[in-house]
């Protein structure tokens, strides 16, 4: 009992001297946020930096930065600051401060860095696939830019990396498109929808999926068909049926497609009959 009475005192103790540590450190920083020296701000900057103290950092980098402009140190703050901002997570303004470092600076020996470093920011602003994908899309210029601009840079395998990422995000967000139409009954707008899909990314991980919505969008548009389309359009979901069959002869839909196969040859020989 004694020992565990000692063991909550000591831990008290240790509580109760890091939340005064933690005060004199913030009060320390607001001091320094509101000092006139402008070198004294600088010192204390670099040693957040150094301590990926990242937010203080990057408060203390934005008052001076104006102070040091046309200066030796600037060069220095730009990018620190610009860092500060990528690792806060405030990637719009971190990617304009990393752009504008590699203007300002364009034979400083951080220019590849910054570049690639901007890409990045810009890829981390692209969103989900279920939303807009503007930023999806000038994220990956970006990236491209970088790429021709330093085909030799030891970055060149991970801007490949987060181009084709991006891009496989860019299918998913063409191929939902097609499934969402074909989820709410509007065949005709999938089958277009998924024919260019198809034309469009014919690599894509996505095509056996975007295959069978094809298949299955025809097949619904062929059994609902007034008699003067109906043979036709039969005739187009079987071959694609045969298209999917061939390149996925193992495919999780083929319970699904066997079974629809099965309704539309039905139909077909309904029709040779008459």
């Amino acid at each position: 009992m004694l020992i565990k009475n000692m063991y909550k005192t000591i831990l008290k103790n240790f509580i109760l001297l890091f939340a005064f540590l933690t005060l004199i450190s913030c009060n320390d920083y607001q001091k320094i946020l509101r000092a006139e020296d402008i070198a004294i701000k600088y010192k204390a900057a670099e040693e957040y930096y150094e301590n990926e103290e990242w937010r203080r950092a990057s408060n203390l980098f934005e008052q001076i930065s104006p102070k040091y402009r046309g200066k030796p140190q600037a060069e220095r703050i730009t990018f620190f600051y610009a860092n500060s901002l990528l690792n806060t997570k405030n990637y719009l303004t971190a990617a304009f401060k990393f752009e504008e470092f590699v203007k300002a600076y364009p034979m400083s020996q951080k220019v590849e860095e910054a570049a690639y470093l901007a890409a990045f920011c810009y890829y981390k602003q692209s969103p989900t696939f279920t939303l807009t994908q503007e930023k999806t899309r000038e994220a990956i210029e970006k990236l491209q830019e970088f790429i021709n601009f330093y085909p030799n840079s030891e970055k060149l395998s991970d801007a490949s990396d987060l181009v084709q990422e991006l891009r496989i995000k860019l299918e998913e967000k063409a191929f939902e498109i097609g499934k969402q139409y074909n989820t709410i009954r509007d065949y005709k707008s999938a089958i277009i929808v998924l024919n260019s899909f198809i034309s469009d990314y014919p690599g894509t991980p996505f095509r056996e999926d975007a295959l069978y919505y094809l298949f299955d969008s025809s097949y619904m548009l062929a059994i609902n068909s007034i008699p003067s389309l109906k043979l036709e359009r039969l005739n187009n979901a079987k071959k694609i049926s045969n298209e999917f069959l061939n390149d996925y002869p193992e495919s999780i839909y083929s319970d699904q497609l066997g079974k629809k196969i099965l309704e539309i040859d039905k139909e077909i020989t309904i029709f040779a009959r008459t």
